[in-house]
């Protein structure tokens, strides 16, 4: 801040941030930094620890970690693509002149406030193979010939891992888009009508172009929150079966809490950080440009 002529620097104002900045410092920013010093170490179920430079980073792409990243982007990509599919075509029902359209807008939310590990929970009964709706059904329709355990078999389980997250992503997508939705100005849906558009075309011509920042935005949001997702894959399946669903946070846990290698644990944890800021930073390019374009896609 400029001193006022004849004046000292006025540093009120800077001892009013001072305990948001302490704050900051606390919480966020020194877990950082010892995150990082214990990645530097041999940390574990030990008195003492070690430096050991980036021998725990080396380590980690000696085993099975690239198929671990691998597996990790393509759980969230179809996690994150079915969510703003799905949410999009949801606030689009919900936005038009339905009757009850208020109830319908209530009803979607109990996936989002329910509190997720019981319907996590509720989800696991329904894969279980001997008492649970989904093999029941299927076997009563003909689809199956007997009970099938979803969590039994490594790619059955990540596609059931993956429908339990976007069943409980999908309202907070749903309401985000109808919110940016009803923020599009109406006198655009007036003329387009007016001139024999179809519902496709205004969709695709107005709708979509308007709220595509909101879609970015939320796309991202999604993408960060389905990536550091523990809570749903660990109760489902712990990882398993054989590794199958396994994601960064998932053999972080393992490592750091689990096994008691702290060190190497603190590595991973660095490496999921690495890979979410740089996703955050291509992502943020990409919003960046789209709003200096008025939301028009190219």
């Amino acid at each position: 801040m400029a001193a006022r002529p004849g004046r000292g620097i006025d540093w009120f104002p800077y001892l009013l941030l001072t305990p948001a900045f302490a704050l900051v410092l606390t919480i966020v920013a020194w877990p950082l930094f010892e995150t990082f010093r214990l990645s530097l170490t041999d940390a574990a179920m030990k008195p003492t620890e070690n430096y050991v430079g980036f021998a725990n980073y080396v380590e980690i792409f000696q085993d099975d970690f690239g198929e671990i990243i691998l597996r990790t982007f393509i759980w969230m990509g179809l996690s994150v693509t079915l969510k703003i599919i799905l949410g999009t075509c949801g606030a689009l029902l919900l936005n038009a002149a339905l009757p009850g359209r208020a109830m319908f807008r209530i009803l979607v939310m109990p996936p989002w406030v329910v509190p997720i590990a019981i319907g996590v929970f509720m989800w696991s009964w329904m894969y279980n193979g001997q008492f649970g709706m989904i093999s029941g059904v299927a076997q009563r329709i003909g689809l199956l010939s007997e009970p099938f355990e979803f969590m039994a078999y490594g790619q059955s389980a990540f596609i059931a891992t993956i429908v339990t997250d976007v069943w409980i992503g999908v309202p907070m997508v749903t309401l985000y888009l109808l919110a940016a939705m009803q923020s599009v100005p109406k006198e655009l849906y007036e003329a387009a009508w007016t001139d024999g558009a179809s519902r496709a075309y205004r969709f695709r011509r107005i709708t979509l172009p308007l709220i595509a920042p909101a879609i970015f935005t939320m796309a991202l949001l999604s993408a960060i929150w389905t990536f550091n997702s523990f809570d749903i894959i660990w109760i489902l399946t712990e990882g398993g079966p054989r590794g199958a669903t396994t994601t960064m946070i998932i053999d972080t846990y393992k490592t750091a809490i689990s096994r008691f290698r702290y060190g190497e644990g603190a590595a991973r944890a660095v490496m999921i950080l690495v890979f979410l800021t740089a996703f955050s930073a291509v992502y943020l390019g990409l919003l960046m440009r789209l709003t200096r374009r008025g939301g028009q896609p190219q």
